[in-house]
């Protein structure tokens, strides 16, 4: 009963943290509309990150949990995360919110390609077909053959580098949240990434930032700080107790939400192309999920006989 409680909470906490990721990511398309470049929009999420999540630690009295166990590997994948949050960037600048989110939903297939390649676990023909109509839905909804489209080639190039760091960090966090707390892996990520986007403004800036910056903008980064920081340390969460294939079927509710609200803020509806696209990769990515699913159920079921037997 316990295990499932727990499963139960942790399904909670992963669709909190990919609405918090929504909310971030309008808040980082909003930011970038104001002329800042990548690495400054990077550097500013980084460090409201890191506070937000130092606030909360010691307020909890629990500031200690933020030190990392392992640092070195907690490096590599603050490094990825730093990537990844570069690209989001860049593409939310190129494409819409809604294209942007089909694409990422090519996440599960590409986990599942890699693992049969590279960790000769197998393909079978019906996830093989699941991919073929995944990869199909991508030609859809980018449309590359017609005349309107909803992004550029510079928007699907960053979101495919999107897709593989984050294929590769929802892998490497489970590994990590075995010795690390959830806090920790979202606050070094945070300290790496603002570390990294500060240093470039001090060797690239040109132009005083009092320039630019407003209230308007001032809170837009605020926010968007935050709300990644509530998403990240939510994504922690819920990959610490329970699998990955469980967490990433609830990616898929970003594509409601993220068309919900660029409706309501850009007041833009998705093109057909986009819908079919979308359809078809958010089917093939359930399917995988689920099937990776119900192999964890079948393994667990097969070594609960040799449990109880010692």
């Amino acid at each position: 009963m316990r295990k499932s409680v727990s499963d139960f909470g942790a399904i909670g906490f992963a669709l909190a943290g990919f609405t918090f990721w929504v909310l971030a990511d309008t808040c980082i398309k909003l930011v970038g509309q104001s002329g800042l470049p990548a690495y400054e929009i990077m550097a500013f999420l980084g460090l409201v990150m890191a506070i937000c999540l130092a606030a909360y630690a010691s307020a909890r009295g629990q500031a200690h949990v933020l030190r990392p166990h392992r640092l070195g590997r907690q490096l590599l994948r603050a490094c990825l995360d730093m990537a990844n949050n570069i690209c989001v960037v860049i593409a939310l600048r190129h494409l819409s919110l809604t294209l942007f989110y089909i694409l990422i939903f090519t996440a599960p297939m590409l986990i599942t390609l890699l693992s049969a390649v590279f960790l000769r676990e197998g393909l079978a023909w019906r996830k093989g077909l699941a991919i073929l109509g995944g990869f199909a839905g991508v030609v859809l909804a980018v449309n590359p053959f017609g005349g309107t489209r909803e992004g550029d080639w510079i928007g699907y190039s960053a979101c495919m580098a999107c897709v593989a760091c984050f294929s590769v960090n929802m892998v490497w966090s489970r590994v990590l949240t075995r010795t690390e707390h959830p806090e920790s892996l979202a606050f070094f990520s945070g300290l790496v990434t603002a570390a990294a986007g500060f240093s470039l403004m001090l060797l690239v800036r040109a132009a005083p930032l009092a320039e630019l910056m407003t209230p308007h903008l001032l809170a837009g980064i605020c926010a968007m700080g935050l709300f990644c920081a509530l998403g990240t340390l939510c994504f922690y969460i819920a990959v610490k107790h329970t699998s990955a294939a469980n967490v990433s079927q609830y990616h898929y509710t970003q594509l409601i939400t993220g068309t919900l609200v660029t409706y309501l803020v850009w007041h833009t509806r998705p093109g057909l192309f986009v819908l079919m696209g979308g359809a078809l990769i958010f089917a093939s990515g359930l399917y995988i999920a689920m099937g990776a699913r119900g192999q964890l159920q079948e393994a667990a079921q097969a070594v609960a006989p040799l449990t109880e037997g010692n």
